[in-house]
């Protein structure tokens, strides 16, 4: 089967392959024909989505016993808002459609408006839970899915909730107090509210600003993303001379919002000293979900080493594939933005800082292939971090975790040899990897450890993993490999169906984690924004790519045998308004599917179709 379009476009709007983008320009350059039957398409099914989603929202506004809101926005007023601001979509796939309406409904109860008392400022914040929870900043705001919160709220044709966001992690208090103590989310490195979980902040915001471009917004805020970088440079990096992990970014998986992961129990396994605690026969009482967490409190090893716990939680630190990509991420962004930046203000080549960032992201990049990938494995693993104070240091554990695919969310993988890396991705379809019946696992199930049951990142499903994963899946086969397979489309549509799926029928809801061999539904906390599903369909799914330049393109990697159409709407980018329909067959009276339509004008060719 073919490839539906790979297209790029100029701010100008294209048909190509079945694929319509309309103005008014665009109508008169067609015949009279096509232009009204164009038109009429657009007009009927941008009505018809419009008028789905406001029945669903009064749907979504019904349902008992939901949160009501962090924010102004609430069932007796969200309608406007939302279908004043959020990209219309609608595809034959109901269940995919409305599950993308849900999600958009949830997280307008997310943008939360703050009056800070520290600095007097008011800011819009993004909320994960309901309501402050003690290991959250002042505000609500937490910063463990703030990078997935940015790549969905980008999305928004309202541009004021990120940028405020933004500001309030990078330069308001968040940026300045420190996380206040409380039972088990502390340990004894002091660090600010900004960086309480590991995040890939920066990162996002340059994605915001390839949807919408500010350069003087961008130009004011970059200082401050320097110094949020340089936190995480001061604070969670091993300085160690002489150790393989020396100048990598380190985490306890706990502030990586992965508890209780494999990697460190084979670690902590490892390990002797104050963590000869766990053995490979009695680490599942220690180590496996919070209600155990207890009996290594109690345990003498922690009376012993009191410092070496937490309330019962190991001080063991792990140089992960998440933590690592993250800061390359970070790092790469702000080159990307101080090339910009540069170029707008005429900076000399000499002080360069985009050149300075650019090499920086290059030494983590090199760092990260040279230490945690593992040839024999096919695997980027997880070792322990070179100057760990107590338990083994530079320990790899060699066990199959999702955060190894973390790399190819960032664009990690040097494009001229990915296929050293590509085999990877095998075990992504495999039974003994992380393929399952009801969704994506966190731990290769092959691995004797695997554990679904308990509330740990060593099987269970989480969404957040979800995002992370099925995106360098979508970037892997659309940015390395530039083509794929009907099986390769087939395995993250079957993905990205089966976690719709679990939203459920009745009434919608997404939670913090799943079961992945019989799981019917989300677990935890309802309306949780811990996640994307927007983000998915538009970018990885639809193939939507947003760039700095004002420029896009539209590579969709949607089986082709999947849906009858699909349309994607009232989408503000740059400054424009752009409406993507694409159709199997343009005209069902006529034998065959109708599917390619190239422009009413020269073409340069029709799988480019650039107009200026």
């Amino acid at each position: 089967m073919k490839t539906l379009f790979n297209l790029t476009y100029s701010l100008a709007y294209y048909i190509a392959a079945g694929l319509l983008l309309l103005t008014s320009s665009l109508l008169t350059s067609c015949s009279s024909q096509k232009a009204a039957l164009y038109s009429n398409e657009l007009r009927r099914l941008k009505t018809a989505s419009a008028s789905k989603f406001a029945l669903q929202i009064d749907e979504f506004n019904a349902y008992p016993q939901r949160p009501v809101s962090d924010g102004p926005l609430n069932p007796k007023n969200n309608k406007d808002f939302l279908l004043a601001n959020v990209p219309l979509f609608s595809s034959s796939d109901s269940t995919i459609t409305k599950v993308y309406n849900y999600r958009w409904w949830m997280i307008s109860k997310h943008l939360k408006a703050y009056a800070d008392p520290e600095d007097g400022k008011s800011y819009w914040v993004v909320t994960e839970f309901f309501g402050v929870k003690p290991w959250a900043s002042l505000s609500g705001a937490i910063t463990c899915p703030a990078g997935q919160q940015f790549y969905d709220v980008r999305w928004l044709r309202d541009k004021k909730f990120l940028k405020s966001y933004a500001d309030y992690f990078m330069r308001g208090s968040a940026s300045r107090l420190n996380q206040r103590e409380n039972a088990n989310f502390l340990t004894y490195l002091s660090r600010p509210e900004s960086h309480h979980f590991s995040s890939w902040m920066i990162n996002g915001i340059e994605a915001y600003l390839k949807v919408h471009p500010d350069a003087q917004w961008m130009h004011d805020l970059l200082p401050a993303m320097e110094k949020h970088q340089q936190v995480w440079d001061s604070l969670f990096t091993v300085k160690l001379p002489g150790a393989k992990t020396n100048g990598m970014y380190k985490i306890l998986d706990l502030y990586d919002g992965m508890e209780f992961s494999l990697s460190a129990v084979l670690g902590l396994i490892h390990s002797k000293g104050a963590y000869c605690l766990y053995t490979e026969d009695n680490w599942r009482k220690y180590y496996l979900g919070w209600e155990t967490t207890g009996n290594a409190e109690r345990s003498d090893q922690a009376k012993a080493y009191p410092k070496a716990f937490r309330k019962g939680y190991p001080d063991f630190y792990l140089i992960r594939p998440s933590v690592n990509s993250y800061a390359y991420g970070n790092l790469q962004s702000l080159a990307d933005m101080y090339k910009l930046d540069e170029a707008k203000y005429r900076v000399s080549q000499s002080g360069s800082k985009a050149a300075d960032y650019a090499a920086r992201a290059a030494q983590v990049q090199n760092k990260v292939l040279q230490v945690l990938w593992n040839k024999q494995d096919q695997f980027f693993n997880t070792y322990s971090a070179g100057d760990n104070e107590f338990g083994a240091r530079d320990y790899e554990a060699r066990v199959r975790e999702s955060v190894g695919y973390t790399p190819w969310y960032f664009g990690l993988i040097p494009t001229r040899d990915y296929d050293n890396y590509s085999k990877a991705w095998e075990m992504f379809a495999s039974r003994k990897g992380f393929y399952n019946t009801a969704g994506m696992t966190t731990a290769e199930q092959q691995h004797p450890y695997y554990n679904e049951q308990a509330y740990a990142w060593n099987g269970r499903g989480w969404p957040f993993e979800n995002s992370v994963v099925y995106k360098g899946y979508a970037n892997y086969l659309r940015n390395y490999k530039k083509s794929s397979t009907p099986a390769e489309k087939q395995l993250l549509y079957d993905y990205i169906e089966k976690l719709a799926r679990m939203h459920g029928t009745d009434h919608l809801n997404i939670g913090e984690w799943y079961i992945p061999s019989n799981g019917k539904t989300f677990g935890g906390e309802s309306d949780y924004f811990h996640s994307t599903f927007p983000d998915i369909i538009i970018e990885d799914l639809l193939g939507f790519k947003a760039m700095h330049e004002h420029r896009f393109s539209i590579n969709p990697l949607l089986p082709e045998s999947k849906w009858d159409y699909f349309y994607l709407g009232n989408l503000r980018y740059h400054d424009h308004d752009i409406d993507i329909i694409w159709k199997k067959d343009w005209k069902p009276d006529e034998p065959g599917n109708q599917s390619f339509v190239c422009m009413g004008r020269p073409q340069i060719d029709c799988n480019q179709c650039i107009l200026k």
